[in-house]
């Protein structure tokens, strides 16, 4: 009996673990920024190096045919570029520092959450809102930002802002970009001190 019970745990670490796919080289990154999202657990997500991303170094979206099964049966892909370019110099995505990368994951992390909350109906209307409203996509990457705070990845975050911020050589179109439609380092920080005020009253 305990032996069937230990072999039934191992099965089904094993099945949930395989919800989640990413490649062998991310796979510290992948699993540490999945570790502050409890609630995907069950939640099918891979992720997946593609060439080149129009306008961004990651995308976090619904696989389109899960669209018209139950939430519980939608699968999410996140793209992640192969390749990025400071100045002359070409990058491998997988190269940048390791809290970087986790705070990238983790903000795309965010996005699904915000996804899991929407009806399929409700998620095409984003996805188009998204493509073609400014308002709508700043709405949307701060709502990223703020579940990836909220469940305590403000380090890793702020970590990858300031690379993108501070990094000499990354383009200026792409950090004024970063500082339109996401929360700043200080908007952060005041997330935290809300968060961490609510966490105290809840403990009274």
């Amino acid at each position: 009996m305990i032996r069937t019970i230990f072999i039934l745990l191992i099965f089904n670490h094993f099945v949930l673990n395989a919800q989640q796919k990413y490649p062998q080289s991310i796979e510290n990154e992948a699993e540490k920024a999945l570790s502050y999202y409890p609630e995907l657990e069950n939640t099918a997500i891979t992720f997946k190096f593609k060439n080149k991303i129009k306008k961004s170094t990651m995308q976090a979206q619904p696989v389109f045919g899960s669209l018209f099964k139950s939430k519980k049966k939608r699968k999410y892909v996140i793209l992640i570029s192969e390749r990025f370019k400071i100045e002359d110099t070409v990058y491998s995505t997988k190269d940048i520092p390791s809290d970087v990368l986790i705070g990238w994951l983790g903000h795309e992390l965010g996005h699904v959450m915000d996804y899991e909350q929407r009806s399929s109906l409700n998620l095409i209307g984003f996805g188009i809102g998204y493509s073609f409203s400014m308002k709508y996509l700043k709405n949307a990457e701060r709502t990223a930002d703020t579940y990836a705070v909220n469940h305590g990845m403000e380090s890793y975050i702020i970590a990858t802002k300031n690379f993108i911020l501070n990094e000499a050589g990354i383009p200026e179109t792409y950090k004024n970009r970063i500082k339109k439609y996401y929360l700043s380092p200080e908007e952060i920080m005041l997330l935290v001190e809300d968060r961490n005020a609510t966490e105290a009253s809840n403990d009274l």
